[in-house]
């Protein structure tokens, strides 16, 4: 039979029962309405997963209930209760209508009763009632089941009772409603009550024990109060301890302000009783300040050559980078000191911000302290708590300098990029007496309550992309950029520290496993496509434990791996460079894209069809994109006349722009030209160029916009074996910076104008 279909969230109905339910989702409160007007039968389905909120026919139980609707009333915010009885088990067949409401067809199924003997029924129903009252003398709370249950006078009944009155979760009861077999629920419902009665009984046990154990504690601190009575009295008290600490702070080397307070904290600790939780509070904070350095600091290395050497026996390239810290190095050696520097390095994952840093501090003889603030909301992180809350610790800048012990550390803050604010305050904002020079030499902790000299420490900050840094805090750091690495730099960095690194880690030897320089370099091309070098190191670490593994198993010297036998160790090829158009087609372009995760190539595809007018976009792009794409059409429709564009074209026509990979977010300022490009020769039938790509702005008068990330669209191109690279005008200085690495074997074109890019890119 057809019927409206009323789609159950956490909660299942048990046939043969009265039951009650409230609706708030407008199709389950449609089709009760449209029940109600007819034979007042509803089908009740229980969803697969109850945070499903338009749930379809995959969504749902395929067993349920066909109720009865005897009342329906209206409750506030637009919700309903609905009281059903719940007639029998149904099947859904079929669902035959989604909207407005569920509706599908059902066929009614009720339980068979497979058994004939009434004297194995009569034995297996006085079972099940003594497993109740087992059940109910663990656990007083249902003894109402106890009692519905021994009134019932069939093993049908007893179950029924049982089912609907226990307090099982929702997938239990499903589980019990689609089983057919009476043997199977009477099964799992004595398993069911026996496993309850142990739950219950071990409950009871544990909360015995923890009774036994607060009186027992209870009891060591009355001995423990009397002790200290009789000490006092005996004029000891706890005298050796307060006198440890006194004399700790006697030799404490601090400021003058710092060692005040701790004085005068002190005074305050002595005149209050040992065992309040004043006294411990007191304490905690003394202890607190007598671990951060104050006075303490290292040495830095003074020898730029050394540092020099350092560095690069850590990092391969990263040219900038080293250049920065040498000239810092050589400031501090003529200066005789320097303030604390504040860099940060912004790039894709992988490219090595963490661990150029951690170099850096071995390089300068620094102590290396790290502070991970990806997700941190809370600005208590930073400045850390009041000391009146319970609990209170200081932020995790003042923390990292007790983990640290010297007051000139170089400290990491990594991610700095994914600090969020809540309620609770903004913690960029907190971040700015931190990394402001002139507001860190009194950086003050909401716990310490005193001003913390940071000026000694050298900040450097870690990102993935400066989008999400705030203005202000962007402005307090110098800018140094890692961006993603050429295949030969993977193959460097590779061959000369990731083997090594990953040999070592591994336990073996460069004898048991080598790696072939062409090998490496196919893992690079074909096995991982990435800006920097972490799924690099991953793929070389697979090849070392499975070398390690058939070492043992085969009770060989050593593995080789080169390019011949590099599938049996890492498997077919990952990455495909074969996505890019390879026939000149209309309507077509290669687009360049910088994301994240380093250069991507974007194929734009448009197509005309009849309608009336329009744009109409897909691919999930963003707002920048959309409006570069509006931007786009005004162009190419007030140069339609140049092409032979009939007036009443835009009229008649729809034109559609799609860029593949539509669950892939796509966004930026750059696709401006290649959208132009691909309508222009979508609506005058002219084909495109399937070897050359391009990258820039569009305003509505066709002028070209520069773009960012050219070094890592560039690489896209190469690694899409593209030849010709269209870039605006204006970016030329960039090309003086990148390596002939980069550069070699492509064409690269500067356009300024959306006439010199038709004319290069139309065959």
């Amino acid at each position: 039979m057809k019927i409206p279909i009323v789609a159950l969230r956490g909660m299942v109905i048990m046939p043969e029962t009265m039951s009650h339910f409230d609706i708030t989702r407008q199709k389950s409160m449609l089709a009760v309405e449209h029940a109600m007007t007819g034979d007042q039968k509803i089908c009740l389905l229980t969803q697969n997963v109850a945070e499903t909120e338009d749930p379809g026919e995959d969504n749902l139980h395929r067993i349920g209930v066909v109720c009865t609707v005897m009342q329906v009333m209206r409750l506030p915010n637009h919700a309903i209760r609905v009281l059903v009885d719940a007639g029998t088990r149904a099947e859904l067949l079929r669902m035959t209508q989604l909207v407005p409401y569920l509706e599908g067809e059902v066929m009614e199924i009720p339980f068979s009763n497979e058994i004939n003997d009434m004297l194995r029924e009569e034995a297996m129903l006085r079972v099940l009632k003594d497993a109740v009252d087992n059940y109910a003398l663990q656990n007083k709370a249902f003894e109402e089941l106890r009692k519905y249950a021994d009134a019932s006078t069939s093993l049908e009944e007893c179950m029924n009772t049982i089912m609907v009155r226990m307090d099982l979760p929702w997938q239990e009861k499903q589980k019990l409603l689609e089983t057919d077999s009476v043997y199977g629920r009477y099964n799992y419902l004595c398993g069911l009550l026996e496993r309850e009665k142990d739950i219950a009984r071990l409950k009871k046990e544990i909360q015995q024990k923890v009774r036994e154990s607060i009186d027992k504690t209870q009891k060591e601190y009355l001995i423990r109060e009397q002790i200290k009575a009789l000490r006092e009295e005996l004029g000891e008290g706890d005298k050796t301890e307060m006198d440890q600490l006194e004399q700790e702070l006697a030799v404490f080397s601090a400021p003058d302000e710092v060692k005040k307070a701790l004085e005068k904290e002190f005074r305050r600790l002595k005149s209050i009783p040992a065992g309040s939780p004043e006294a411990t509070v007191s304490r905690t904070w003394i202890e607190t300040l007598m671990e951060i350095p104050w006075e303490v600091a290292t040495e830095d290395n003074r020898d730029i050559i050394s540092a020099g050497k350092i560095l690069d026996e850590d990092h391969y390239g990263l040219e900038k980078v080293k250049e920065r810290i040498l000239e810092y190095l050589a400031v501090r050696t003529f200066a005789g000191k320097g303030e604390g520097s504040i860099l940060c390095f912004v790039g894709p994952p992988g490219t090595g911000k963490t661990s150029v840093a951690r170099s850096i501090a071995r390089a300068l003889d620094k102590k290396y302290v790290r502070v991970c603030l990806g997700g941190v909301r809370d600005e208590a992180e930073i400045r850390g708590h009041r000391r009146t809350y319970i609990g209170a610790m200081p932020g995790r800048i003042a923390a990292a300098l007790r983990q640290a012990k010297t007051s000139n550390p170089l400290m990491l803050l990594d991610e700095i990029d994914k600090v969020s604010s809540d309620y609770k305050g903004d913690t960029s904002s907190a971040l700015l007496e931190v990394l402001d020079a002139e507001q860190n030499v009194a950086f003050r902790d909401h716990y310490i309550e005193l001003p913390i000299d940071l000026s000694k420490v050298m900040f450097i900050a870690t990102a993935n992309t400066l989008e999400t840094i705030p203005e202000p805090l962007l402005d307090r750091m110098e800018i140094i950029e890692i961006s993603s690495y050429t295949e030969n730099e993977k193959f460097h960095i590779g061959r000369d520290y990731l083997v090594k690194k990953q040999l070592e880690k591994n336990g073996l030897s460069p004898a048991q496993m080598m790696i072939d320089d062409e090998a490496l370099k196919k893992i690079i091309h074909n096995y991982t496509r990435e800006a920097g070098v972490r799924n690099l190191e991953r793929s070389i670490g697979d090849l070392c434990r499975k070398a390690a593994r058939k070492i043992l198993e085969e009770g060989i010297d050593g593995v080789s791996v080169t390019v011949d036998n590099i599938t049996d160790f890492l498997g077919k090829e990952k990455v495909s460079y074969e996505d890019v158009n390879k026939e000149n087609q209309v309507g077509i372009v290669t687009g360049l894209a910088w994301t994240r995760y380093g250069g991507e190539t974007l194929e734009i595809e448009v197509n005309i069809m009849p309608g009336e007018g329009g744009l109409r976009l897909t691919g999930q792009l963003g707002d920048i994109m959309k409006e570069s794409a509006e931007a786009a059409l005004t162009y190419v429709r007030s140069v339609s006349d140049e092409y032979d564009v009939p007036d009443d074209f835009y009229k008649t026509h729809e034109i559609h722009v799609h860029i593949p990979e539509g669950a892939v977010p796509k966004d930026g300022p750059s696709a401006g030209i290649t959208m132009a490009t691909a309508m222009l020769s979508a609506v005058s039938g002219k084909e495109t160029r399937a070897d050359l790509a391009m990258t820039g702005e569009i305003t509505l008068r066709g002028r070209i916009l520069p773009i960012g990330g050219l070094k890592e669209k560039l690489l896209a191109a190469r690694m899409a074996e593209i030849h010709t690279v269209l870039i605006p005008l204006k970016n030329e200085p960039d090309i003086s910076e990148l390596s002939a690495e980069i550069t070699d074997g492509l064409e690269i074109v500067m356009v300024s104008d959306m006439e010199e890019v038709v004319k290069r890119s139309f065959v």
